[in-house]
């Protein structure tokens, strides 16, 4: 019987490596505690919790923090500054921006802040608030190239961002809360405001329009939940959700002008958030009109997750995010690591040997699908592809887009389940372009013949050659392995080499 005992608790299900980071988001409209399991490149949040305290309402009007508002964040604080102490947190970062920075008893309020939290608190400038959006953008998309907009309760950031290099940024008063204010809750004098400030953007027009808008905020999060579920989206999954600039600017032009509660799917959307969905709507439809973007695509990383990378070392934000979470998954689920990575050499062999070829983005997601190969294990075996299917789609992955998702859970359910498709949603496979699928299917048909010969332990397939001839895929097995042959491996080879229209053959050398 396994025993826990008394002390320290050590979970194998977790990384411990320099201890849990936490960093204390205080937002003109909410007040958020992210605590990450550690300081890496793709850090997976172990808790995240928020409070809605709109510190930014009537500082437009009045210039001041309102009471109440201040007195909710307080409290807000005292819990999360006592979770973060539960939680064994080694490292407390707080940020507070617009409401703060420019309210008249922000002062007073920011020193209750660091009073509670005894940490010293980042008051950011809006140059570094959007910096450190564009350094989230960099962190969780890959090879991003465009604007990243950042629309909190206060204010609305937008910055330049190609690679890893950032660029321009500009700061507008157009944050939800705000602009409700400013607006006297008239959303067609909001729309206005917006046309007025957003005309003067220089990083909007300075665009070719074939770029995309990165979209970060709590409002637009909630504009793409409802047009998820209005379109009945197979995955509920908000980060690299893109919609179409056309399809995008109707959707906010129809939350603008209707009655929210007359909204199909409006539920989707908390009652807190609701009131602010039209000042968001009519903010991105402006932008969308200025800046012609190529795509509008959703980011759940901003702020915070840029602060983090911002604290990386240069090796660690070189590494891919993508790659960085899959190891660190088969770390902690796999039967042998070691087993996975050998996947990747060796299917690369097996792809040149049916000649598929690949772009740079799928040998990518080639590699990380093979990292994926086993998490499933521990499932019952009639529903492993199944449950590794909604796992890998589901996950909290960064730097990978909905096409690349489908492309990573299919593969792994086509490895578990054979090459049939009868019990797997058509949905899953809409996601991905047919050259996608075909890859999929592809490497799952390959994992098939290695787990079969290796028994997911190292030292096998790194043995075993995969050669080719016009008609012929060949597995050679060395004279020791050559027991692992055999009618199963032969009929799972050949229907590998289906794929191109080969024979298989297994060969002992």
């Amino acid at each position: 019987m396994l025993s826990f005992g008394e002390g320290p608790e050590i979970a194998p299900g977790r990384i411990h490596d320099g201890g849990p980071v936490a960093i204390v988001d205080i937002g003109s409209n909410s007040v958020r505690i992210v605590v990450f399991e550690r300081l890496s490149r793709s850090a997976t949040p172990l808790f995240n919790e928020k409070e809605l305290c709109e510190l930014a309402r009537g500082v437009a009007i009045t210039g001041r923090l309102n009471p109440a508002a201040i007195a909710s964040a307080l409290a807000a604080l005292r819990r999360f500054t006592a979770l973060a102490r539960q939680m064994g947190v080694t490292e407390t970062h707080v940020l507070t921006t617009a409401a703060a920075r420019e309210a008249v008893n922000g002062p007073e309020f920011v020193a209750s802040v660091e009073a509670i939290t005894g940490c010293k608190v980042s008051l950011l400038s809006g140059a570094e608030e959007a910096r450190l959006t564009a350094m989230g953008i960099v962190s969780g998309i890959h090879n991003a190239d465009g604007i990243a907009g950042d629309l909190g309760g206060g204010s609305l950031e937008l910055v330049d961002v190609s690679g890893t290099r950032i660029g321009t940024g500009e700061t507008f008063p157009l944050g939800g809360v705000r602009l409700e204010d400013a607006s006297d809750k008239s959303v067609k004098r909001a729309e206005k405001i917006a046309v007025d400030l957003l005309s003067a953007s220089n990083v909007l027009t300075d665009t070719n329009g074939k770029r995309a808008f990165y979209a970060i905020g709590g409002s637009w999060r909630s504009l793409a939940r409802l047009h998820m579920r209005q379109k009945g989206y197979p995955l509920h999954v908000m980060h690299q959700y893109g919609i179409d600039p056309g399809e995008a600017s109707e959707f906010c032009r129809m939350v603008s002008r209707r009655d929210l509660d007359s909204l199909d799917s409006i539920e989707v959307v908390s009652r807190a958030r609701r009131g602010l969905l039209p000042y968001g709507a009519v903010v991105l439809d402006q932008i969308i009109k200025i800046m012609k973007p190529s795509q509008i695509v959703m980011s759940a990383l901003g702020v915070r997750e840029g602060r983090l990378y911002d604290l990386l070392d240069a090796e660690a934000k070189a590494q891919d995010p993508l790659i960085a979470a899959c190891e660190e998954l088969a770390y902690l689920r796999s039967r042998s690591p070691r087993h996975v990575h050998e996947l990747f050499p060796w299917s690369t062999q097996v792809f040149v040997a049916l000649g598929l070829d690949e772009t740079e983005e799928e040998t990518r997601l080639r590699h990380a699908s093979c990292l994926l190969a086993d998490i499933g294990w521990r499932a019952h075996p009639e529903y492993r592809g199944e449950q590794s299917l909604n796992l890998i789609a589901h996950a909290a992955f960064i730097g990978i887009d909905h096409p690349g998702r489908a492309y990573l859970a299919l593969a792994n359910f086509y490895h578990h389940e054979g090459l049939v498709d009868e019990h797997l949603s058509p949905r899953i496979r809409e996601i991905a372009p047919t050259r996608l699928l075909e890859r999929a299917r592809a490497l799952g048909a390959t994992l098939r013949v290695a787990y079969l010969i290796s028994g997911a332990m190292p030292g096998v397939v790194s043995r075993a050659r995969i050669e080719s001839t016009s008609r012929q895929l060949i597995l050679v097995l060395p004279t020791d392995l050559a027991p692992l042959g055999g009618s199963r491996v032969q009929r799972r080879l050949g229907q590998l080499a289906k794929l191109s229209g080969m024979e298989a053959v297994v060969k002992v050398e």
